[in-house]
């Protein structure tokens, strides 16, 4: 088996085979680190790398398979880390020149969790500075590419994660999502992205406490998400905010004749690419084709949901960063420094404003929800903007029409602001330009398995995404 094959195989299989002995750790380890130099450029998806230490623990990983020994749940995978959570003795630097120097002092609950797994830690995804954009570049680090087409980005802020896994250099990732930093790049790459409902991972503190930010993770396939959540989810003494019980998810699950699914092109707000209403389309009839009635409806959203949900990010996480300014403000990207800036000018009406457009929000998805098994909708409005597009400094259209450069080409948000619904990011095809397009799948709140039971029902009926050398990126 070729290094290619070897790498993207997916985890569940690479698992097998360890327990077979047919595949060592230390092969896939080293097949990994091969195609991660030889893609270096022009993707750019990593930031630091521990290489060396990786091998030892492959070497380590391999005498327990070939002992009988006892093994973890993702025991000898190669597990890209967002360089945003902390590793004890490790540097962490969010993207952002502040923090160059920066080694951590601790070890984030769920990095200790995948470890205390056997996951192996050969790397840290790139990511926007403090993971503050729908795109993936810093003045620290440079671009982070789209494997499927260099000019375009992987999408932020876990752009380095799904840019890793759509290359081969990951078997499994971590991400964060605030504003949609998981399903966004997990669209772009054209690989499965999980936002959980809020609670059901850990977060580091502040942000365990903001309800729009969840940790969750990425893979190349449905089932490769299930197993990393699965070692991710439960709850953790230094998190008030994880639920209890643990919910672990299963692999398996029944088909879905007989759903009843709702669909929303456009959310009633979005501008929506043509290739992704065509992608989106031919979606929803492979869930028609699995037995599942599909039903367009108007959830009555009002235009000024993007803004509600933008003023809450302005107050809490653009309040967070407003601290740095005084000091860091010439080191910080114009991104970075602009979200700053609106924070400390953000004020707690607005604050509490964006609270009462969320409850208005969910008073009419509830009750949809309640008549329909699933939502689906297109994960990004647009397959992507350019690898080193500013939001801040220029301004996008879609449609001939002027739309926010931040939030309006991701369809993502609206579901951070109603954050207790599971949502699952899955591929739905390609544009012309060669860049995936995506759709979700929203749940009723906290019914995560039934996002995973629809996803693996499609996934299943498509068949493996990276399954053979046509479905990968060329590089």
């Amino acid at each position: 088996m070729s290094d290619v094959e070897l790498c993207y195989l997916p985890a569940t299989e690479a698992l097998r085979r360890f327990r077979a002995r047919e595949l060592s750790p230390v092969e896939l380890m080293e097949a990994t680190i091969r195609r991660a130099e030889a893609v270096k450029q022009p993707v750019n998806a990593f930031t630091y790398t521990h290489f060396d230490e990786a091998m030892d623990r492959a070497r380590k990983a391999e005498a327990k398979y070939a002992k009988g020994a006892r093994t973890g749940a993702l025991e000898g995978l190669p597990i890209g880390i967002k360089d945003e959570s902390e590793i004890k003795g490790k540097p962490t630097s969010a993207g952002s020149l502040i923090l160059k120097d920066f080694v951590a002092t601790e070890t984030s609950t769920n990095n200790a969790r995948i470890m205390r797994a056997g996951g192996i830690i050969h790397a840290r995804t790139a990511t926007p500075e403090f993971s503050c954009a729908g795109t993936c570049w810093s003045r620290l680090w440079g671009v982070t590419r789209n494997p499927w087409n260099p000019a375009f980005t992987p999408g932020g802020s876990s752009g380095g994660a799904a840019a890793s896994l759509a290359c081969g250099t990951s078997a499994l990732c971590t991400g964060s999502d605030i504003g949609g930093s998981i399903r966004i790049p997990a669209s772009a790459c054209g690989v499965v992205g999980y936002k959980p409902p809020y609670g059901r991972n850990p977060d580091d503190p502040p942000f365990n406490l903001d309800f729009f930010c969840h940790t969750g993770p990425l893979a190349r396939t449905v089932t490769d998400a299930i197993l990393l959540q699965n070692v991710m989810a439960g709850p953790s003494p230094k998190d008030i905010s994880t639920l209890r019980p643990k919910l672990r998810l299963p692999l398996d699950y029944k088909p879905i004749k007989g759903w009843k699914i709702a669909f929303s092109m456009d959310l009633g707000v979005f501008q929506v690419d043509p290739e992704v209403q065509k992608n989106t389309l031919a979606a929803l009839d492979v869930f028609r084709s699995l037995g599942a009635t599909v039903v367009e409806v108007d959830l009555g959203w009002k235009p000024d949901i993007l803004r509600a949900g933008m003023t809450y990010l302005e107050h809490l996480f653009g309040g967070y960063l407003s601290g740095l300014l005084e000091e860091h403000g010439d080191e910080m990207t114009t991104y970075a420094r602009q979200f700053a800036e609106m924070g400390r000018d953000s004020k707690a009406i607005g604050f509490v404003g964006s609270l009462e457009t969320i409850n208005e929000m969910y008073a009419t998805l509830g009750p949809t929800l309640e008549k329909y098994d699933i939502l689906i909708c297109p994960t990004n409005a647009l397959p992507a903007v350019a690898a080193d597009f500013d939001h801040s400094t220029q301004t996008l259209q879609i449609n001939g029409v002027e739309v926010n450069p931040s939030l309006g080409w991701v369809m993502t948000t609206p579901f951070n602001m109603l954050s207790r619904c599971p949502v699952l990011s899955i591929p739905s095809g390609h544009a012309s330009n060669g860049v995936p397009t995506g759709i979700q799948i929203v749940g009723r709140t906290y019914c995560d398995a039934d996002v995973f039971r629809a996803a693996l029902a499609y996934e299943t009926a498509q068949g493996a995404w990276y399954g053979d050398a046509g479905n990968r990126p060329r590089l």
